[in-house]
């Protein structure tokens, strides 16, 4: 393998501390260690190390454990709660950690505690018991009739005028809450239910309410809880809740311009539409949708920090007899490495651009901050599933044992494409909105004289891609019978989707050359940068070059070109994995715990009784 010959020369050991300190600031910002430190610095300290051996009832303890150890070290639980950069940097952290942990900081800081902030502000509630754990708070949306379709959930909350509160009930065995965290475990509960309001015989929609559900002994009286049959990933306590007339005082009402209740049992709301209610009563499913995208890359780049390691002292037979050499010396286990580590670097840099975006938009733009947060969300964990799979086979039957970790993350990856909305309904549901408004204008056709080496042709070239899928959509939907609206969409649902995809991988190649452009030019972290934003972008046209050549974008020699360009990007990229994963800025205690990431990992299989330790007479060396 080479190495650019700028990168040879600024690269000794003071060059590579100076290029891994430019790309830590790449990936996590100048004020990296004000950001994300705190979290960072947990991974560190004794409660959060791995810990070996736990039954799975065992895991779930530490989780809650872990969770009021995190939440004793944070100045204010409510200003995590408002604030979705630092939830999402707090997932991107722990998720590599503790899966459970992951799972329930979520539901509590963000879908429950969250809500409450963003609803009802003005009813001074006191929420001193959630913000220090004495109430765990859990969120209880999806039913198991109803999870993408959620606005048609069919628990009731009827308003009983004499009582002045509402009654809970759930009608039939197809509302049953289906998932949260609602078991005795971790403690005392409470959750905000989401219920349709009824009011004189009227459907006013959904809202959500705040409910007790269980105190130190079980449910409270007219709660049904049943633990779940325990699913693959995270040993999270997920449950089906159900509700028999369970009395909440009209105050449990979460109350804002979707809807309000006055004390003459009036209901008022600013906004017409039932589902538009709704929405805006989940509003914070958005946020957690961020939180799911910062799971997939922390864990991405922690598994890559480990596949990394192993394959550099990982020592097998070489060509010759005596030769021995690290399976990374093989172009077939280092090049999809190297492919992973550009997807890992594309991702995290998009991830940061939709983090700014959602917090600097404002009415004018919401929708549009809300689709990107959602197309972000299905192509960072669809392709952390394939990136995570790809690390665990690289370390082979290592990559199986749960002390490695990698274990954990291939099946961890499941939840976070299926949490926050099924990647493939909120995928849809933007591609749909993609196709029925205002395309962006189509790249000219003009790839005379511009190369492959060129990180702006590339990114014009996957602009391209999501003008071309876009416009057949269009086209393959005018052609349907009219008249049958799924019909229609279901003729230009395909093109629909790769255009989607194709945005994601646009607006990634787009964060890359931001990032690449603020670097310094001919510097060692630029040049490393570029490369794997130009493999990234090649690897993604290289399965639309039919289309591309066809429509003018690409000449004929682009086509024998690219995946000599792959291949040796790929080349360089490897030469420097190693360097490029500490830039992931993972703590030396957290790769510590991680037996396969050390050189000495045989040692982690020793057996003092082997007969390596004892002498030819049977006397211990």
């Amino acid at each position: 393998m080479t190495v650019n010959n700028t990168v040879e020369r600024e690269t000794g050991t003071a060059g590579e501390a100076a290029v891994r300190g430019e790309l830590v600031r790449v990936l996590f910002g100048d004020d990296h260690r004000a950001t994300h430190g705190h979290w960072r610095r947990l991974l560190t300290t004794g409660p959060f190390r791995r810990r070996a051996g736990l039954t799975p009832e065992e895991q779930l303890g530490l989780a809650y454990e872990r969770l009021r150890t995190l939440d004793s070290t944070l100045d204010s639980a409510f200003r995590l709660a408002a604030d979705p950069v630092a939830l999402a940097n707090l997932h991107e952290w722990i998720s590599p950690v503790d899966t459970a942990l992951a799972t329930v900081a979520g539901i509590h800081y963000n879908l429950f505690l969250g809500s409450l902030l963003d609803h009802d502000g003005d009813a001074g509630r006191d929420l001193s018991e959630f913000a220090d754990l004495t109430r765990v708070g859990t969120f209880l949306c999806t039913e198991l009739a109803h999870g993408n379709d959620a606005a048609a959930l069919e628990t009731t909350a009827t308003y009983d005028r004499a009582a002045d509160g509402f009654l809970l009930r759930t009608p039939h065995a197809g509302a049953q809450k289906f998932m949260p965290n609602t078991s005795t475990a971790g403690g005392p509960k409470s959750g905000v239910v989401a219920a349709r309001l009824l009011l004189d015989g009227r459907d006013l929609g959904a809202f959500l309410f705040l409910t007790p559900l269980t105190d130190a002994t079980g449910p409270l009286p007219g709660v049904r809880i049943r633990l779940l049959p325990r699913r693959m990933g995270s040993v999270v306590d997920h449950c089906v809740t159900s509700f028999g007339d369970v009395f909440v005082p009209r105050s449990a009402l979460l109350a804002g311009p979707q809807g309000r209740l006055d004390g003459e049992g009036v209901f008022s709301s600013d906004v017409a539409n039932r589902r538009r209610r709704f929405l805006l009563s989940i509003g914070r499913v958005t946020a957690g949708k961020l939180s799911m995208s910062a799971c997939a890359v922390g864990s991405v780049r922690a598994a890559l920090a480990v596949a990394v390691r192993y394959g550099s002292h990982r020592i097998i037979a070489g060509v010759r007899a005596a030769e021995r050499v690290p399976v990374t010396a093989h172009r077939s286990h280092h090049a999809p490495l190297a492919s992973a580590l550009a997807t890992a670097y594309a991702m995290t840099l998009l991830h940061r651009t939709v983090q700014r975006t959602w917090t600097d938009h404002d009415e004018s733009n919401r929708a549009a901050a809300e689709r990107l947060v959602a197309v972000a969300k299905a192509w960072i964990t669809w392709e952390a599933r394939t990136v995570i799979a790809e690390c665990r086979e690289r370390c082979g039957a290592q990559g199986l044992l749960e002390n490695n970790g990698l274990a954990a993350f291939v099946t961890g990856i499941e939840g976070t494409i299926t949490a926050e909305g099924d990647n493939l309904a909120i995928h849809a549901k933007a591609a749909a909105e993609m196709v029925s408004g205002q395309h962006p204008p189509r790249p000219a056709a003009a790839p005379a004289g511009r190369e492959l080496t060129d990180l702006a042709f590339l990114r014009d070239l996957l602009a391209a891609v999501e003008a071309v899928q876009l416009g057949r959509a269009r086209a393959r939907m005018r052609e349907a019978p009219p008249g049958d609206a799924l019909g229609r969409w279901n003729a230009g649902a395909t093109a629909a989707l790769k255009a989607a995809t194709a945005h994601a991988q646009l607006r990634a190649v787009e964060a890359v050359t931001e990032a690449v452009a603020a670097l310094p030019p001919g510097s060692a972290a630029r040049e490393r940068l570029s490369g794997l934003g130009r493999l990234f972008a090649l690897e993604r046209i290289a399965g639309n070059t039919g289309d591309l050549l066809n429509e003018g974008f690409l000449e004929g020699r682009h086509i024998s070109e690219l995946p000599v360009e792959v291949d040796r990007l790929a080349a360089r990229i490897a030469s420097v994995a190693g360097p490029l994963t500490e830039a992931f800025d993972l703590p030396e205690e957290w790769l510590a715990d991680v037996p396969i990431a050390g050189a000495g990992y045989l040692a982690a299989y020793d057996d003092p009784q082997g007969p390596w330790h004892r002498s030819g007479t049977g006397e211990s060396k």
